[in-house]
């Protein structure tokens, strides 16, 4: 007997829900001030690859789906809080085709609105039952911790030419699978998941969120500029310390130092990107990022095994794959 479903349309299913609850986070309009540019900043678009995380993590462990509901929104509404602060700190002036709050309003708008997206949510984590919230929070409050340190991590990454591939994996260990970690374990806290069951969850989060990091940091070379939504190359004219420079870094002959040269002015210019590109496919970058993307998605399919298997299970096996092939 076949499923009933099919996990694209659960995962379309999950993010009709998901969306209407997002869309009630923000009740309040007075003072404009703070709620206006709340409201804008969730209005965008996003990939809402964390609160999906939690939904099939709720629907494999046979969770309350009002609770999931309300754990997949705290997890987006952080995240956005994280791209708020971190859009001041980098003085970005778009997000995902749209003004950025500080550019939009002004820095002061944009950090009272961080501070109050952090604090909303807590205050939608409270949905959890009073025999597992504190263990929610606490996980929460770690995740913060961890998020915390690896962007101050990735702070003085800049001003060092001597970081290491290694370094960088532990820096994305604590900003990208952090979270991806404790969506996996907040989704299986609304159900009857074991201590076991989290750890293999967030077993599961730690390598998406390598795969993850690793195929942005791909596509920032690879990919095609309309898809993308953004100029290719822009880690590389910025000298961003991300997988594949590193990577590149190591690889290259010291006699030629091609990339080093480039990180050491400052980033590539423009016009330099083919060149960049070629020169990384020719020592095996482009393919050895592509194989990391493979071997962390292919464990957490592996680790996913372990797990109770139907239609939860389908879903993330569907999502991990989804993540895998995305050009941008």
């Amino acid at each position: 007997m076949t499923h009933a479903f099919l996990p694209e349309d659960r995962i379309t299913a999950h993010g009709k829900a998901f969306e209407a609850e997002l869309s009630r986070v923000i009740d309040k309009v007075d003072p404009a001030g703070l709620y206006a540019p709340a409201s804008y900043i969730l209005a965008g678009k996003g990939k809402r690859f964390r609160p999906h995380l939690v939904l099939a993590a709720q629907e494999m462990f046979g969770g309350s789906r009002e609770v999931a509901l309300k754990a997949a929104a705290a997890v987006e509404v952080f995240h956005i809080f994280t791209l708020v602060h971190d859009d001041i700190m980098d003085k970005s002036p778009t997000r995902r085709g749209r003004d950025t709050i500080h550019i939009k309003w002004d820095e002061p708008t944009a950090i009272l609105t961080g501070d109050y997206l952090l604090g909303k949510t807590v205050e939608l984590l409270l949905a959890y039952p009073d025999d597992k919230l504190r263990a929610a929070l606490r996980f929460f409050t770690d995740t913060v911790r961890k998020l915390c340190e690896g962007q101050v991590r990735d702070m003085t990454f800049e001003a060092r030419d001597d970081v290491t591939l290694e370094e960088y994996l532990v820096m994305i260990d604590q900003k990208t699978s952090a979270l991806l970690e404790c969506s996996l374990v907040l989704g299986g806290m609304t159900g009857n998941a074991t201590p076991k069951h989290l750890e293999t969850l967030e077993h599961i989060g730690h390598h998406l969120g390598r795969a993850f990091q690793i195929q942005d940091d791909l596509l920032d070379v690879v990919a095609d500029s309309a898809q993308w939504g953004k100029p290719v190359g822009g880690d590389l004219m910025a000298a961003k310390k991300t997988w594949m420079l590193l990577s590149a870094l190591e690889s290259e002959d010291a006699s030629s130092g091609w990339f080093r040269a480039m990180a050491e002015r400052g980033g590539a210019l423009p016009d330099e990107i083919p060149e960049a590109r070629k020169r990384m496919e020719a020592l095996g970058v482009v393919e050895s990022a592509r194989k990391a993307v493979i071997f962390h998605s292919e464990t957490a399919v592996r680790l996913l095994d372990s797990l109770p298997a139907g239609g939860g299970q389908d879903i993330l096996i569907a999502l991990t794959r989804k993540m895998q092939a995305r050009l941008y």
